[in-house]
C-alpha cells in the first residue's frame, strides 16, 4: 500500500464519513472481525440482530406496528430466517401503497432515492445515515478482500443519473482526493470508447469498477485496437448491477490482466454480497437476510433456484423485509475455502441490462433510454425493444395518468439518443410477461452490439 493511500485511507476518508455523521470506519473494522467468525456463530447473530430490528420497527413504523397486529405476528419470537417466512412478501407495489406509513414515526434525517430503473416499476424510498453506514462499510470490507483499498487509483464507469448529476465542484474535489475517476456508460460510441481505453492507459488505475457489459465493451474495444492494458498493474475489476456472464469475465480479466469480481445489490436492497478471491459469493449477512423464495413465495428446496428476497436490518428508519429483488438465485450451503463464515449464494440468474444501437452505430446502454421511461407516474410497467437501427417500440402497463404529452417526450428523447429518424411505436398493452426464469428483461435489442459496431 503507498502512502497516499494509506493517507486516504486510514485519516482523509474517515474523517469524511465522520463529518457526514457515518460510522462506517468503526463498522468496517467490525466486519472484519464477524466475517471470521464460524457459519453458525454469525447466523446466532444475525438471528439475535434480526429479532432487536423486528421489535424495533414494530414499535417505530406504522406500516410494520399494523402489519404485525393483523398477522398476529410477536417480533419478540422472531430468532432465525425461518421465522420470516410468517410475514407477507413486500415488493414495490406494498411500498408505494403503504406510502407515509412506510417511515419510521421518529425518522431522523433521510435521503430520497429511486430505484435504478431496470425493474420497470419505479419507487421512490428513503435511507438513513445506519444504511449509508453499512452500505459504505460492506463495499469497504469487500474492497480490500482483493488488496486495494480507498485512495487507490480507480476508474468508475457507471451511468446512473444520480451519480453523473452530482458532479458538482465538492464532489469533484472528493474524487479528485480519493483519486477516483468516473467515466459515463451511457455513450459507448467508437469516440468515447478510443477515450475511454485512453484514459484507463494514462490513469494506470489499481482496480476498475463498473457495468460487466460496460467494461468488456471496452475490453473488446481494446483488443480490435490493438492496444495492451493487461500491463498497467489493475489489481481488480468490479463489477455489478447486471447478469455478469462468463464470457464478459473472461474478455476483462484478459484485457485488462486481473481477476473479475462480481457484486450483488441494488439501490434499495443494499450491498447484499460481493465475490472474495476464492470465488465465494459472500452475504453481508451481519446486516442482511435473504431468503429463497418459490413461485408460491414459500421457502425453495435447499440448492434449489427461486426469487431473492432480502430483510435490510439497517433499515429500521424506511424498513424493508422480505423485500422481493425480482432476481432468481441458489444459496450454497458448502463453506468457502477463504474460510470466512460468511454464508454463500451460489448463483445469479437475474440483473440483465442490454444495449441498444444508434442509427449511426453508437452503442447505448440500455439504462440510457430506461431513464427516460421509469419516473413517468402513468407508466406501472415497460419494455424497450429494439427491432432496428431505426425501429424501437416502447411497450407499456399504463395507467390514467399517462398521456400525449409523455408519448411526446418518450419520442423526443429516444430519438435524441438513438438518431432523428428512428421510429419509435408506443404500444399500451395489459401486461408484460417475465422471462422464463421469472427475471422481467427490460431492454431487448436485436441488433448486434459490439467491437465491430459504428
Amino acid at each position: 500500500m503507498s502512502f497516499y493511500t494509506r493517507l486516504v485511507s486510514s485519516a482523509l476518508f474517515p474523517l469524511h464519513e465522520r463529518v457526514k455523521g457515518h460510522a462506517s470506519v468503526e463498522l468496517r473494522r467490525e466486519l472484519e472481525r464477524t466475517q471470521w467468525l464460524g457459519h453458525e456463530q454469525i447466523l446466532r447473530m444475525q438471528g439475535e440482530r434480526l429479532r432487536a430490528f423486528l421489535v424495533e420497527i414494530g414499535g417505530r413504523v406504522p406500516y410494520y406496528r399494523d402489519l404485525f397486529a393483523r398477522v398476529h405476528f410477536d417480533p419478540r419470537e422472531a430468532s432465525s430466517r425461518a421465522d420470516l417466512a410468517r410475514l407477507p412478501l413486500l415488493d414495490k407495489a406494498a411500498i408505494r401503497a403503504a406510502g407515509e406509513a412506510m417511515l419510521a414515526t421518529d425518522a431522523g434525517a433521510l435521503t430520497r432515492y429511486n430505484t435504478g430503473g431496470s425493474s420497470g416499476e419505479p419507487l421512490v424510498f428513503y435511507i438513513g445515515k445506519d444504511r449509508k453506514t453499512h452500505d459504505v462499510a460492506a463495499k469497504w470490507r469487500a474492497t480490500r478482500w482483493w488488496g486495494v483499498d480507498i485512495g487507490d487509483p480507480e476508474i468508475v464507469v457507471w451511468g446512473s443519473p444520480i451519480e453523473l448529476r452530482a458532479q458538482d465542484w465538492m464532489r469533484l474535489s472528493r474524487d479528485r482526493v480519493l483519486r477516483s475517476t468516473l467515466l459515463p456508460a451511457f455513450e459507448m460510441s467508437p469516440a468515447n470508447l478510443d477515450r475511454f481505453v485512453d484514459e484507463i492507459a494514462r490513469i494506470r488505475p489499481a482496480m476498475l469498477f463498473g457495468y460487466p457489459s460496460s467494461l468488456a465493451l471496452i475490453a473488446e474495444h481494446a483488443k480490435v485496437r490493438g492496444v495492451d492494458l493487461s500491463q498497467l498493474g489493475v489489481k481488480v475489476a468490479f463489477v455489478t448491477s447486471e447478469r455478469l456472464y462468463e464470457h464478459q469475465r473472461e474478455a476483462i480479466s484478459a484485457a485488462f490482466g486481473c481477476p473479475v469480481a462480481n457484486g450483488y445489490g441494488g439501490r434499495d436492497a443494499g450491498f447484499i454480497a460481493h465475490e472474495c478471491p476464492h470465488g465465494g459469493m459472500h452475504l453481508s449477512a451481519e446486516h442482511i437476510v435473504v431468503e429463497i423464495v418459490d413461485g408460491d413465495g414459500q421457502p425453495a428446496a435447499p440448492g434449489a433456484a427461486g426469487e431473492i428476497v432480502v430483510t435490510h436490518m439497517a433499515t429500521a428508519d424506511f424498513p424493508f423485509v422480505r423485500y422481493r429483488t425480482g432476481d432468481i438465485g441458489v444459496l450454497d450451503e458448502a463453506p468457502c475455502p477463504c474460510g470466512r463464515g460468511l454464508p454463500l449464494l451460489e448463483e445469479i440468474q437475474g440483473r440483465s441490462t442490454d444495449f441498444v444501437v444508434a442509427q449511426d452505430g453508437t452503442v447505448l446502454h440500455g439504462l440510457a433510454l430506461i431513464y427516460t421511461v421509469r419516473d413517468m407516474p402513468g407508466v406501472e410497467r415497460f419494455r424497450i425493444v429494439q427491432h432496428a437501427r431505426d425501429n424501437v417500440e416502447v411497450l407499456l402497463v399504463a395507467n390514467t395518468a399517462f398521456g400525449d404529452a409523455d408519448e411526446r417526450r418518450i419520442r423526443e428523447s429516444f430519438r435524441g439518443r438513438l438518431g432523428a429518424d428512428v421510429r419509435v411505436d408506443i404500444t399500451k398493452v395489459p401486461d408484460i410477461a417475465p422471462e422464463r426464469s421469472g427475471k422481467y428483461r427490460y431492454v431487448v435489442s436485436h441488433v448486434a452490439a459490439g467491437p465491430g459496431t459504428r
